[in-house]
């Protein structure tokens, strides 16, 4: 398969499940609610080393929020139940009850539930109190600024990590000029986040090394410096950089919508941007259940 001079590998990417959660920060104003979003999604990028997989879904406008206010929808996600609420717990105790004019709700619904601020209105010393509106409980705790109000508890869902495609191409500067295209195109698709520093990894990895204390290491099949040094190289002489886009959604849908919306951005930059291949990480089916085929998902 070729669009637009862009070859699209016979492969697929590999995907795992996880837990997930979405919350919804309100403030004042909307810089106050992507200051407490962005800094409860910092260091969020793999659960290989960072607990978590965070990132914001959307900016919210007054009308989509419970309180009326300028809003952002959160996603995190993680490997079991009892990390997810752990990460959770200790992210909006840290960097959204802390935040300026900040308020903290629900954004997803489940049958399973986990704290949100059932456990931080531990904060309020004793002055927090309880409501019940609607049939939700939430919390009231005193602060300095006023009053933090946070529902008591969210919903935690069944989802998918990491589903993943690789931009090869001529430059650096080219390839990451198309995936910043992929990761405008992308953001656009709800209920998915693309977790890694600005949406691309450029050190993508494969499972296992020669060290012992590591379970993963660089993908030596894809580094342009290492053509000649290994013998796995997939990467033919005119490609000098390769980056990756890691996506988490909510279900294997959402991400078969971002996968082709950010694959189809980077085709139509095209053969003339130095674009070459579009492929992606996989370990032979055997690191997860879900299989996204590039081919299938262009066709």
């Amino acid at each position: 398969m070729i669009i637009n001079g862009v070859t699209i590998d016979a492969t697929f990417a590999e995907a795992f499940p996880m837990k997930a959660t979405r919350i919804i920060i309100t403030a004042q104003n909307e810089k106050w609610a992507l200051i407490a979003a962005q800094s409860m999604t910092g260091f969020a990028t793999s659960v290989i080393m960072c607990g978590c997989e965070a990132g914001i879904d959307r900016v919210l406008e007054p009308f989509e929020t419970p309180d009326g206010r300028p809003g952002v929808a959160v996603l995190i996600f993680a490997m079991g139940g009892k990390t997810l609420a752990k990460q959770l717990e200790t992210r909006v105790g840290q960097c959204v009850l802390t935040s300026p004019t900040s308020a903290l709700f629900a954004g997803i619904e489940s049958a399973i539930k986990i704290p949100l601020g059932k456990n931080l209105r531990y904060f309020g010393d004793g002055f927090q109190i309880g409501k019940v509106i609607g049939g939700k409980r939430y919390w009231r705790i005193p602060v300095m600024d006023g009053e933090f109000l946070t529902e008591a508890t969210t919903g935690q869902v069944e989802a998918v990590g990491g589903g993943n495609f690789l931009v090869l191409g001529q430059s650096q500067a080219q390839v990451l000029s198309a995936c910043e295209a992929a990761i405008e195109a992308m953001n656009k698709v709800p209920n998915v986040i693309m977790p890694f520093p600005g949406g691309v990894v450029r050190s993508g990895s494969k499972v296992g090394s020669k060290y012992a204390a590591l379970n993963a290491s660089t993908n030596d099949a894809f580094c342009p410096t290492l053509k000649g040094a290994t013998q796995k190289t997939e990467l033919s002489t005119d490609i000098e950089s390769v980056m990756e886009i890691v996506i988490d959604g909510l279900t294997k849908q959402d991400i078969d919508k971002a996968m082709k919306a950010g694959i189809q951005a980077v085709c139509d930059l095209g053969e003339a941007n130095g674009i070459r291949r579009i492929s992606a990480g996989n370990y032979g089916g055997k690191l997860g259940p879900f299989h996204f085929h590039l081919q299938e998902i262009m066709a």
